[in-house]
């Protein structure tokens, strides 16, 4: 099965309405190109040029009218969205960090951060908690089966070996990657060895500067770079397709090979 997804690069600020505006925007032109799936960045919601208690302030529920609204873009589009939101945590003074993949029926998956950004000098785990080890949530389109994960989480294998475990094709990856020193060159590194040694696609949707480096891409599973935005505020969009994935894992039969579970 072929099915056509996208990934969307942009810069979300602290206007949550201006925010959906450019996914409403990313969207009809991913719908456009017959995409079925589209990928937007980590913290689409609401980002500030600080990670800070204003995350706090602007999070909300998943039946607020942030991923309402998303839920209207998708069924407009007829695509599933995939997008990264402040959730908010009765009872907590921080966040969860939470990727959404709504479709016409409203949330299909959820996925928490596991991994928060407490390294090169942040500290996202001030005002975000991490997510629980759960199994793995999927989506399904077209007998495509979809996995998700988050940014920083990338940096840890294990997370997207657990997501093929549970039967994904396709890696989904909306993140903020933080410029800086050599990160750009981790970035494409990090996404290419994620689809390589799991042979599956990933989509990965990254920031636009300044909050991101940008990069956003869509690699396959001998790690052919299908599609790059590179510093762009757009859309990218590539075909996967299950027999791809096949015809790789026929030749490379790692997951098949592999001693440790």
């Amino acid at each position: 099965m072929d099915i056509e997804v996208a990934v969307a690069q942009f810069a979300p600020g602290t206007d949550k309405d201006a925010n959906l505006e450019q996914i409403r925007e990313h969207a009809g032109s991913a719908a456009r190109r017959g995409a079925r799936v589209l990928v937007v960045p980590e913290y689409s919601m609401f980002t500030a040029p600080k990670l800070d208690h204003r995350v706090v302030e602007a999070a909300e529920p998943l039946t607020g009218s942030f991923v309402g609204t998303l839920g209207e873009i998708a069924a407009g589009n007829d695509l599933i969205v995939v997008a990264g939101i402040a959730e908010a945590v009765p009872g907590e003074d921080r966040v969860s960090n939470t990727l959404v993949a709504v479709g016409t029926d409203g949330v299909l998956a959820t996925y928490r951060k596991l991994h928060l950004y407490d390294a090169f000098g942040f500290k996202e785990s001030d005002v975000v908690r991490p997510g629980e080890i759960v199994e793995p949530e999927t989506f399904t389109i077209a007998d495509v089966t979809f996995g998700m994960q988050t940014c920083y989480d990338v940096r840890f294998p294990e997370v997207t070996r657990r997501v093929v475990d549970a039967g994904a094709h396709v890696l989904v990856l909306p993140a903020q990657w933080v410029p800086g020193p050599l990160k750009e060159d981790h970035w494409t590194t990090l996404v290419r060895a994620r689809a390589i040694e799991n042979t599956i696609y990933v989509a990965a949707a990254d920031q636009a500067a300044p909050s991101g480096a940008g990069n956003s891409m869509i690699v396959d599973p001998m790690g052919v770079l299908l599609c790059a935005l590179g510093e762009r505020t757009g859309v990218g969009t590539a075909t996967v397709s299950t027999s791809r994935i096949d015809e790789v894992r026929r030749k490379n039969p790692a997951l098949e090979l592999r001693r440790f579970r």
